[in-house]
C-alpha cells in the first residue's frame, strides 16, 4: 500500500490486482447484485426502544462492554510500542471523549444493538490521525456492489453518495447471513418476548393503580317506610357529601350515616394473578439470548457453585468472540498509524486476561497445583534413588 499526499489528505493507491470471481453469487443481468446494510430506521428504533423499556437488556449490554476489557499493543521496537499505546490512550474520540477504549465501547454497543457499526479515522491537514469518530447508522449505508466488494455511502437529501476515502472508514457486521453485509442484532428475536413482558408489567401497574388506590362503593338502601322512600334522593346526596368530606386528602374524620348504608371497597374480592412464573419465563428467554449468567444481572435464581463456574467459562468464550470482532478494527487503526509514519505494521494485540472467578479461589488453585508438582518431583526423586 502506498499513500500519496493530495490536498492535505492521504489517498491510498492500490496495485492492479486480479479481480476475484465468486461462482455461487447471483448473475442475473436484469437484477444487479446489491445488498444494503445496516437495518432500517424502523428496526433500529425498535431495538433502541427495547433498551429503554427493558432495563435488564440495557444493563446486559453495558456489562458486556465492561467485561470485554482493554488491550495494549506489543511491538519489537519498545519506542514504537510506547508511542502507539500513548496515542491509543490520548486520541480524541467524538466531541468529548479521549482514548480508543471510548471509541470501541460505543462501536461495540452499536454493533450489539443494531448488528452493524461504522466508525471513521479522521486525519489532520498534516497527515496524522487526529480523531476517531463513531458514525450514526442513520447517516451511512453499506452497499455490496459485488460479492467481495463493499461501497460505503453517505446519506444526503438527494440520495446516497460514496465517501471519498473509504480506506478511512471502519465497518463491522455481527453474524451476517450468507451473501449479505447486514449484521444480526444481539436483540434479534427479543421484541416478541419483550412485548409480552411489557404487557405484564403494564397490567401490574394498572391493577395496582386500581386496587392499591382504594375506591369505595357506598350503597344506601331505603326501608319500606313511605317517608324514607320519599326522601331517599335527598338522603343519598347527604351521604355522598359526607363521604366525600370524610375521604379528603387532609381530612381525618368519621363518617356517620343513618339507615341501611353498605360500604365496600371496589375490587376487594378480585384475585390478582401471580406474575412470578410468566415474568421469570420471559426473563429466562432474554437472559439466554444475551448470553450473560443470571447472577451478573442481579437475578437471584438458584444455582450451585459448579453451575456458576460453568456459566463464567461460557461467558469467557462469548467475550473472546466479541474481541475477535474488534481485532480487525483495532488492527486497521494501528496499521494506518504505523504506515503514516513509514513503519512496517508489525505488532500484536494483547488483551487483558478475563477474570470472572474469585481471586482467592484462583490463588488457592495455584497453591494446590504448586503443592501437587512438588509432591510429584519428590516421588520421582525417591523412585530414582
Amino acid at each position: 500500500m502506498i499513500f500519496k499526499k493530495e490536498n492535505g489528505w492521504f489517498r491510498r493507491r492500490m496495485g492492479q490486482a486480479e479481480r476475484l470471481a465468486v461462482q455461487t453469487a447471483p448473475r442475473d443481468p436484469l437484477t444487479p447484485y446489491a445488498c444494503s446494510a445496516p437495518a432500517g430506521a424502523g428496526e433500529r428504533r425498535l431495538y433502541t426502544a427495547l433498551r429503554e423499556s427493558i432495563p435488564i437488556i440495557d444493563a446486559a449490554i453495558g456489562k458486556i462492554l465492561r467485561l470485554v476489557g482493554s488491550f495494549t499493543i506489543q511491538c519489537d521496537d519498545k519506542n514504537v510500542e510506547y508511542e502507539m499505546n500513548r496515542f491509543l490512550q490520548t486520541v480524541k474520540v467524538n466531541a468529548l471523549e479521549n482514548g480508543v477504549q471510548s471509541f470501541l465501547n460505543t462501536y461495540l454497543s452499536q454493533l450489539l444493538t443494531y448488528g452493524n457499526a461504522v466508525g471513521e479515522v479522521v486525519l489532520t491537514a498534516g497527515g496524522e490521525i487526529g480523531a476517531l469518530y463513531n458514525a450514526s447508522l442513520d447517516d451511512v449505508e453499506l452497499r455490496e456492489t459485488a460479492p467481495l466488494e463493499l461501497c460505503i455511502c453517505r446519506r444526503e437529501a438527494g440520495g446516497c453518495v460514496p465517501v471519498a476515502y473509504p480506506e478511512l472508514v471502519l465497518a463491522s457486521a455481527l453474524d451476517p447471513p450468507p451473501g449479505c453485509a447486514r449484521g444480526v442484532s444481539l436483540l434479534h428475536g427479543l421484541p416478541f418476548v419483550s412485548g409480552i413482558l411489557m404487557q405484564i408489567y403494564q397490567t401490574i401497574g394498572t391493577n395496582w393503580e386500581r386496587v392499591g388506590n382504594v375506591r369505595f362503593a357506598v350503597t344506601y338502601k331505603p326501608t319500606g317506610d313511605a317517608a324514607d322512600r320519599a326522601f331517599a334522593k335527598d338522603r343519598a346526596k347527604q351521604i355522598a357529601q359526607e363521604w366525600s368530606g370524610a375521604m379528603q386528602k387532609n381530612s381525618v374524620r368519621d363518617f356517620v350515616a343513618v339507615g341501611d348504608v353498605n360500604i365496600r371497597a371496589i375490587g376487594s374480592d378480585v384475585q390478582i394473578l401471580d406474575s412470578n412464573v410468566p415474568v421469570r419465563q420471559m426473563l429466562e428467554e432474554i437472559v439466554a439470548k444475551l448470553g450473560l449468567p443470571p447472577f451478573l444481572l442481579g437475578l437471584s435464581w438458584s444455582s450451585t457453585e459448579r453451575m456458576s463456574s460453568q456459566q463464567a467459562d461460557i461467558l469467557t468464550s462469548e467475550l473472546e468472540a466479541y474481541r475477535r470482532v474488534l481485532n480487525p478494527v483495532i488492527g486497521k487503526i494501528c496499521s494506518l498509524w504505523m504506515r503514516l509514519r513509514g513503519l512496517e505494521p508489525r505488532y500484536t494485540i494483547d488483551w487483558n486476561t478475563i477474570t470472572l472467578q474469585d481471586e482467592v479461589d484462583m490463588a488457592n488453585a495455584r497453591l494446590m497445583n504448586a503443592r501437587a508438582l512438588q509432591i510429584e518431583e519428590q516421588l520421582q526423586k525417591e523412585d530414582g534413588a
